[in-house]
């Protein structure tokens, strides 16, 4: 009676076992048809079995489960992860290291599995990306560069995905992990000289501006006669505080190109912020001869009259005589008048930015434009409260 008991007890494990893999069975179908729902309900069931639990297909229908979730449209199974193809990644992981006999690896080469996972997770990160969430475009991109450098991808490798891994990387202020991406790509000869400027970007980032200024400047031995070290240069003096040295590059980079609006603007802002007016003014006023609907530089002219002007102000109280001190008022006045067209020129180009409207306002009142002034100073009130 025993032995019969004992065999009963073993039919009916096994019956328990045969039922929660049956389950595992019908999850796939059930993924093939669409219904994720009552996959992910089949699954979760079986994974509650500690036997099931264990066995690889269960985790190979759920890698299967977790990136039809991704290319799915339906809302309701898009809240089953936020991470669908990383989810699937570790469950194809997770499948293949239960199985003893490797064949759900065989299964992921030879079903080009993990190809398509790849192609994914690119589509994944870019998305993310778009949507500014770069911490999540990284993880994909890194999930991306995984697979693709394991014996389980079949194919070409894309050496896109070190450079939009550094990229996000970047952009989600992980700058140590940016610079090893794109000396990823440097490597490889990707983009040319590109990575080498994102190196120098990321450097700038962590407040290594000798580590920055030195790869500039090691590039054109890499890159003859390409102009745009002399750009990143530039770019790189005028965050560092180093006037003098943007302003030698900048007469460079003028000479050789000297229609070009960017460089007579930069110079001008940095004539501007060191209340070198005069040369400000000038320069300014040829950015915008050459590109004249550019907020920046429109507001940038009218702040260097501005500036101007309010320093001949101060400049005049300190005259005694009347009658020249008349003449400096009005000759102040008329530097004034010079900003206006400028200024509201920015605000036209940007009606709500508040510098501009700032601007318009001290203007109008040095003017005596007593109605514009009362229309600038509501519509600022209302902007300065929100």
């Amino acid at each position: 009676m025993k032995k019969v008991f004992l065999l009963l007890a073993v039919v009916f494990i096994s019956t328990g076992i045969f039922a929660q893999k049956g389950k595992v069975t019908s999850a796939m179908t059930l993924i093939e048809q669409g219904a994720l729902d009552k996959a992910k309900e089949a699954l979760d069931q079986a994974m509650n079995d500690p036997k099931s639990a264990e066995w690889f297909n269960t985790y190979f229908a759920k890698g299967k489960l977790y990136q039809a979730v991704f290319k799915s449209d339906n809302p309701k199974f898009k809240e089953f992860s936020k991470d669908p193809l990383g989810e699937a990644y570790a469950n194809y992981e997770k499948a293949m290291e239960l199985d003893p006999k490797g064949g759900t690896k065989k299964r992921i080469i030879t079903g080009m599995i993990y190809n398509n996972l790849a192609l994914d997770l690119y589509t994944q990160g870019g998305n993310q990306f778009e949507a500014k969430d770069f911490e999540g475009a990284l993880k994909s991109f890194e999930t991306q560069i995984k697979i693709t450098e394991t014996d389980k991808y079949v194919g070409v490798t894309d050496t896109g995905m070190y450079y939009n891994a550094g990229l996000a990387a970047m952009n989600a202020g992980k700058q140590e992990v940016a610079i090893k991406y794109f000396e990823k790509c440097a490597e490889m000869k990707y983009l040319g000289i590109t990575p080498y400027f994102q190196m120098s970007q990321s450097y700038m980032s962590l407040g290594d501006t000798a580590k920055a200024e030195s790869l500039l400047k090691s590039l054109p031995d890499k890159f003859p006669g390409d102009k745009n070290v002399t750009l990143q240069l530039i770019d790189l003096y005028i965050k560092a505080g180093k006037n003098d040295e943007a302003l030698k590059n900048l007469a460079v980079a003028k000479a050789d190109d000297p229609g070009n609006y960017s460089l007579w603007f930069a110079e001008g802002i940095i004539y501007l912020n060191t209340e070198k007016y005069d040369e400000a003014i000038t320069d300014l006023t040829k950015s915008i001869e050459l590109k004249s609907d550019l907020y920046d530089s429109q507001y940038g002219l009218g702040a260097a009259y501005i500036n101007k002007a309010s320093d001949m102000f101060v400049k005049a109280n300190d005259i005694m005589d009347v009658n020249k001190y008349n003449t400096a008022i009005e000759e102040a006045m008329g530097v004034f008048s010079k900003a206006l067209p400028y200024m509201e020129k920015a605000n036209e180009l940007k009606p709500d930015d508040i510098f501009a409207l700032r601007g318009l306002k001290e203007l109008y009142y040095r003017l005596k434009m007593t109605d514009k002034y009362n229309t600038v100073k509501a519509k600022l009130d209302t902007l300065e409260q929100q």
